[in-house]
């Protein structure tokens, strides 16, 4: 089978659907398909199958920051690649988001009669979508060629259906559990002697950083040999809170940079490893809570925000802790509560590590290859009815002849 991957966001840049991508083309790819990914590229890309289409800029939407194509005419450059390659399946992911995806939309059909179109919608937001509500009209021409839905969550299929309803697929991201769970990885010796609260993540507000820092100053308080460990990308508001912590005199609160020349993604398991209790304070706009899934994952005990995405993939109690989002006080209470009970912090850690082999990319690439074989034979079914439907015409006009000679 050839299946081309379709992501609307820069290559070059890193985030959670350019990262589901490159797994599941792995993942295909192990399997004997051949895989093209199409994406808009800010520079050269060595990256196998990676076929850049157009250059992205930066965006501001829902409190974060996208780098996608805005090219209008990337058309011409989508049917080449399209008449080229001869993909059986097209597999976009946000297939609404401008401007890429819409151009495959838009010309794969005519390109390629019997393609699978298959999309996969990752995002939620809790305000809602100001693209989706604008143009609902224009994107429901494009949305009528996707043969198949996936949501990623429950909360996704809900947030999309309010715009485009229909029937969505829940398939989750994947995650490479073994690349988490890592018993040969020895703590950082830095971080030694203190019981270390980790967060992985951007320095955006809904994020829910500054929620965690003020949550901190309670649990530092009650207990001095604590350490939070900030990792994350540099960015304008993550130096804004650096700065605050210093020139408050915060004590225990560490900023480690991440990505471009900081903690890559190979060396992220290590922090994992040093930590003691996992926090994701995100205020809302969460789909799924992939880096809860890497604390499982890593063994480690979540104490996250009682959010939609959230709850999806933790029950409070048995796999972590849910507290009320954007309140210091519940999160300090929920954090000072493990790190007065070990025990508690093993047995939640070992909930979740049973809990996340669900999300594992073995069985999501499965998953997502039956349905897939599943789109491909009613497609099939339908090209054999319009052969009959045509056969049966075809017929009717002999016979007609026929009489009309007798």
């Amino acid at each position: 089978m050839k299946i081309g991957l379709v992501s609307p966001y820069d290559w070059r840049h890193p985030g959670g659907v350019n990262m589901h991508l490159r797994t599941l083309a792995r993942e295909l790819r192990d399997r004997g398909h051949e895989v093209r990914i199409l994406a808009p590229a800010s520079g050269p890309v060595k990256d196998e199958g990676v076929i850049p289409m157009g250059r992205p800029y930066s965006v501001a939407t829902a409190g974060t920051v996208v780098r996608i194509s805005l090219n209008p005419r990337l058309g011409r450059k989508v049917q080449e690649t399209l008449a080229r390659e001869q993909f059986d399946v097209i597999h976009m992911h946000e297939p609404m988001m401008p401007v890429l995806p819409m151009h495959v939309l838009r010309h794969a059909r005519n390109v390629l009669p019997d393609v699978v179109i298959v999309g996969t919608f990752h995002a939620t937001r809790d305000g809602g979508n100001r693209l989706y509500s604008y143009s609902r009209r224009l994107l429901k021409r494009w949305y009528r060629h996707i043969d198949g839905k996936i949501a990623v969550s429950p909360p996704a299929a809900q947030y999309v259906s309010r715009y485009f309803p229909g029937f969505y697929n829940i398939i989750p991201n994947g995650i490479d559990i073994e690349h988490w769970d890592r018993p040969d990885l020895e703590p950082l010796p830095e971080f030694a002697e203190t019981t270390n609260i980790l967060y992985v993540g951007r320095a955006e507000k809904r994020k829910g950083l500054g929620v965690l820092i003020r949550a901190f100053g309670i649990v530092n308080a009650r207990h001095p040999d604590t350490r939070l460990i900030v990792v994350g990308p540099d960015s304008r508001s993550r130096r804004r809170f650096e700065n605050s912590v210093r020139n408050t005199g915060r004590r225990g609160i560490i900023f480690v940079k991440g990505g471009d020349d900081g903690v890559t993604y190979e060396d992220l398991p290590r922090y994992h490893k040093s930590a003691d209790i996992f926090c994701s304070p995100a205020t809302g706009n969460e789909s799924q809570g992939y880096v809860l899934l890497e604390a499982m994952a890593a063994g480690i005990p979540v104490v996250a925000s009682n959010i939609d995405g959230y709850a999806s993939v933790i029950t409070h109690g048995a796999e972590g802790l849910l507290v009320r989002p954007k309140d210091p006080e519940d999160l300090a209470a929920a954090i000072t509560a493990l790190i007065r009970d070990p025990a508690r912090r093993e047995r939640l850690a070992a909930e979740g590590r049973i809990r996340v082999e669900e999300y594992g990319w073995p069985r999501v690439t499965q998953q997502v290859l039956s349905y897939y074989e599943r789109l491909l034979d009613t497609r099939r079914g339908v090209g054999r009815a319009q052969q009959r439907q045509q056969a049966a015409l075809v017929w009717n006009r002999v016979k007609d002849r026929r009489v009309s000679t007798e």
